[in-house]
């Protein structure tokens, strides 16, 4: 395997036919792909000319890491777990900060100066550059996770493994995710966004930017810099007019400015819980 370009052909030959796992040089392409992933060599998705691209064969890859890996029981402590997937090694070699219980497994990849509190980063995510993950808060399968974010306590960022080539959840460089938020779907929360406390972002969930003199609604996309709260809109149904969550874009945070004065700017003036 030279490069690359082969352990992909051989990852996406084995995801059309499974029974090529048993072929030896085909597992270790499959293993190869994961420790790419690991290292950070290799990612789920990256934005490339202002768009982001899923590489589907990495997603294959991790889907067939489960079926070649055997169930195994290791001890932590007192502690004990049985899994197929490893938890991640060499951590002051990475960079990175872990609070005792916080867990990320193999194939994650947390770039230097990412500190995980008592939270959980799935195989196949990828955590930026000084970023936190705060406490109960969890990163799914394959999510991506920016440079400088902060995702507080509880927040649920989901996984996206099938269909391989889905858009997985992205958080881009510089957002506050604030308590206890749900990000799932395939959704892209765009840099420097502030959500605060409860909302929940979902493929159909309606994005109402409220700031103008008419709304403007997204869905599956927040825009960058924008301050997000939880609401409700009214919709019919034959029962009666009943009230279903949305969220609302109350306001911008400003490119011009400090981030982090940005940041606490942003939460005075547009009264954001976290």
């Amino acid at each position: 395997m030279s490069d690359w370009n082969d352990v992909e052909r051989l990852v996406a030959a084995a995801f059309a036919d499974r029974a090529r796992l048993s072929d030896p040089q085909t597992k270790a392409a499959v293993v190869k792909a994961l420790h790419g992933l690991d290292r950070g060599e290799l990612r789920v998705a990256e934005k490339k000319d202002g768009e982001w691209k899923v590489n589907a064969w990495l997603m294959q890859a991790v889907n067939l890491f489960f079926a070649i890996s055997p169930m195994e029981t290791t001890t932590h402590g007192a502690f004990e777990a049985r899994d197929k997937i490893p938890l991640k090694k060499d951590l002051e070699k990475a960079g990175i900060r872990v609070v005792p219980g916080g867990v990320a497994r193999f194939g994650s990849h947390l770039e230097p100066g990412a500190v995980l509190m008592p939270g959980f980063v799935n195989i196949g995510a990828r955590v930026g550059a000084n970023s936190m993950v705060d406490t109960w808060a969890t990163v799914g399968s394959c999510a991506q996770v920016g440079a400088n974010v902060h995702l507080a306590g509880g927040v649920g960022i989901g996984g996206v493994l099938e269909p391989p080539g889905a858009r997985p959840n992205i958080i881009e460089d510089g957002c506050f995710i604030g308590s206890r938020c749900i990000i799932v779907e395939g959704a892209l929360i765009e840099e420097d966004v502030v959500l605060g406390a409860n909302v929940v972002i979902t493929a159909s969930t309606p994005i109402i930017d409220v700031t103008g003199p008419q709304e403007v609604v997204y869905k599956g996309r927040v825009p960058a810099r924008s301050v997000v709260i939880p609401g409700t809109r009214p919709k019919q149904y034959p029962a009666g007019t009943f009230q279903i969550p949305c969220a609302l874009i109350v306001g911008k945070r400003s490119a011009s400015t400090d981030k982090k004065v940005s940041l606490n700017q942003a939460l005075r003036d547009f009264e954001v819980q976290v």
